[in-house]
């Protein structure tokens, strides 16, 4: 299928529009228009080879909303006219203990990325969702319930997941009390989905100023981090910690807030952080874990959560050719909180 994108041919420049061809549909394959399309902050570290993971030409893009154009013959839950969303993976070996699980995100045969992946049939390079169409198999392929507004509905794709992923490994329900580090895009839906929960949510922050959109956001309360009085009335207070904070940091003034048994989740960082004292962890049986986004059920789970509760994450629109200007924001904090690209902007040449 001859389709069009925007891509980065080499090491962090700018994205430009490119024409590919998508692999041929197989009989379980769903294909898609491309409706929506959200930036996360991985796709600039992506394109930039932050991790090493680079291929080029990249088409970036995994929070994706899409209606579907074709289904393969052995297609059963899809059909022309639906709503169908994609995450950051679209497949997975699928017969490993994580993938019967429906932990296809834990594949132990590495699950395959939206892009920057390697097909698991054909060895061709995926490429995401900054473009017109897209092709995949029937199980990576999500529902998005009727009431979810669908272009705001992208970031739930992975900003979403992410967070809600800790919150439901953790059991976190009324009464549970949850700390939220960072309040980007990703801190910002911690907040929406724990409030949505029934947590009693507080927002830590090195800044008092961002108190009135803690609370706008849902938080019950803001905790300055630099504020040692109030630091050390809110020992002990916190069950479970989401670290949203996407860059090398100290985790160690936050791990005192935690009661016994409490876990301080990172799902921000992905690479080396700074030393942490082992104290408060071994007097407290206090944990330091991570995180990465869930599984597709889980994914579908959080879909239906989100559409019940009307859950959404505040975006900014923008067209495609806004993209790298859009990087640009992004990496000086300049959105709140998501960036979503309307595709209808991408024209076939």
């Amino acid at each position: 299928m001859r389709t069009i994108g925007y891509a980065a041919n080499a090491k962090s420049s700018p994205l430009k529009p490119h024409v590919f061809e998508r692999r041929e549909p197989r009989p379980n394959d769903v294909c898609m228009e491309v409706l929506y399309c959200g930036i996360c902050h991985s796709d600039m570290h992506m394109v930039n080879d932050d991790w090493g993971m680079a291929i080029f030409p990249m088409v970036p893009g995994h929070e994706i909303i899409g209606r579907v154009i074709a289904v393969g013959s052995d297609v059963k839950k899809y059909k022309v006219g639906d709503n169908v969303a994609v995450g950051c993976l679209v497949d997975s070996c699928m017969v490993c203990d994580q993938c019967r699980n429906g932990e296809e995100q834990l594949c132990r045969e590495w699950a395959t990325l939206t892009y920057c992946g390697c097909d698991r049939i054909d060895g061709s390079i995926t490429q995401g969702g900054y473009s017109k169409h897209l092709v995949v198999r029937e199980e990576f392929t999500l529902k998005v319930p009727d009431s979810l507004d669908l272009s705001k509905a992208a970031p739930l794709l992975c900003a979403g997941i992410t967070t809600y992923s800790p919150l439901r490994t953790w059991n976190i329900g009324p009464g549970s009390r949850v700390g939220v580090v960072g309040l980007g895009g990703l801190g910002h839906m911690a907040v929406k989905l724990a409030v949505a929960m029934g947590a009693d949510v507080t927002v830590i922050s090195r800044s008092a100023s961002r108190e009135a959109e803690a609370k706008r956001l849902g938080a019950d309360r803001l905790l300055v981090s630099t504020d040692k009085a109030a630091m050390e009335q809110a020992l002990n207070s916190l069950d479970l910690i989401i670290d949203t904070v996407p860059v090398k940091h100290d985790v160690n003034p936050y791990i005192p807030l935690l009661d016994i048994d409490g876990t301080l989740c990172i799902v921000g960082q992905v690479g080396p952080m700074p030393e942490f004292d082992s104290s408060p962890l071994l007097f407290g049986r206090r944990r330091i874990a991570g995180s990465p986004i869930g599984g597709i059920a889980e994914t579908q789970e959080m879909l239906n959560f989100c559409a019940k509760r009307n859950v959404l994450p505040d975006c900014e629109m923008i067209t495609i050719d806004q993209v790298n200007e859009a990087y640009k924001r992004l990496e000086k904090s300049d959105v709140k909180y998501r960036f979503v690209i309307d595709m209808a902007s991408l024209k076939m040449a």
